[in-house]
């Protein structure tokens, strides 16, 4: 197989906030250094649905990019969350990006509009021919409202800039279609479906509870990708719980619950969203203390 274009292991990274909900940037340098040195990731997604990135606005987003990049844009790819609902504002988000540097861009299907599927097509077409830097389309119909359809997926994946899916539509029957059709490199969207995508061409994940599993998630990367099935399986069962439990409530808010709870100060979330209430984090936290994550 050839090497997909972020790598196989990515982290949609959190925003650390000070206690006032203030950016953190030293918090966000030395987190980007673990997830990299230490959670052997390929790639880091910043400014995310688990960076927060509703809550963020478009000056914080450049900072914590240029803080990320400055931190270990030298031995990781770094992927820019610059969709919203407004192409615009998107393609706005994406040449601001570009021009720090940034290695892709993430574009999630515009949401809350609910564009009909020749709209989406020429959404994502007019964003790729904004900049220069490669594309990861994020297909992620429970938060968008709509689908990217497979006719679509295929479509835009002849455009050279679009070059891969976060996909988080948990169908890789209808996934596979679009991956035997295109060179689209396909990243699990949720964790728990890294293993049944890489089953059917799937390239790695972009990962949520990989900020405590990263270097565990590899191994099971690599042993599939050995041809070693059995060790693969057997590795991803142990780490089902924490794929799954990283989930229970809203993902960002149990990552930075788990991060708290191990001394690495991420802070707390921005309101809607609220932190993790005290048992929430005690289940979570158990399922890491169980793997000794």
């Amino acid at each position: 197989m050839t090497q997909p274009p972020f790598g196989r292991l990515v982290t949609a990274m959190v925003t650390p906030f000070a206690a006032d909900g203030s950016l953190d940037l030293e918090a966000a340098a030395a987190l980007a250094t673990h997830l990299v040195d230490e959670q052997l990731n390929d790639s880091l997604v910043i400014n995310g649905t688990t960076g927060e990135s509703p809550t963020t606005t478009d000056d914080e987003k450049l900072r914590l990019l240029e803080v990320v990049l400055a931190a270990v844009g030298d031995r990781a790819s770094i992927i820019a969350g610059v969709g919203s609902f407004d192409t615009a504002h998107t393609i706005h988000s994406a040449k601001a990006a570009a021009a720090l540097g940034v290695d892709g861009l993430l574009v999630v299907t515009p949401y809350y509009s609910r564009p009909p599927q020749d709209a989406l097509a020429a959404h994502f077409l007019t964003v790729a021919d904004a900049t220069d830097v490669p594309v990861m389309l994020y297909d992620i119909p429970h938060r968008s409202g709509v689908p990217i359809e497979t006719d679509t997926l295929i479509q835009v994946g002849q455009h050279p800039h679009i070059v891969a899916v976060k996909d988080a539509k948990g169908l890789p029957a209808q996934s596979a279609v679009v991956m035997a059709s295109t060179d689209l490199a396909y990243y699990a969207g949720d964790d728990a479906m890294l293993l049944p995508l890489m089953a059917v061409g799937g390239s790695g994940v972009v990962g949520t509870s990989t900020h405590f599993t990263g270097a565990r998630t590899k191994a099971v990367i690599d042993a599939w990708l050995a041809g070693d099935t059995g060790t693969a399986l057997a590795r991803y069962r142990e780490l089902l719980p924490v794929y799954q439990g990283v989930f229970a409530t809203q993902g960002v808010m149990l990552v930075k619950a788990g991060l708290n709870a191990r001394g690495r100060t991420v802070g707390p979330v921005r309101a809607p969203l609220l932190d993790a209430s005290p048992a929430q984090t005690s289940t979570f936290v158990a399922l890491l203390d169980a793997l000794d994550a």
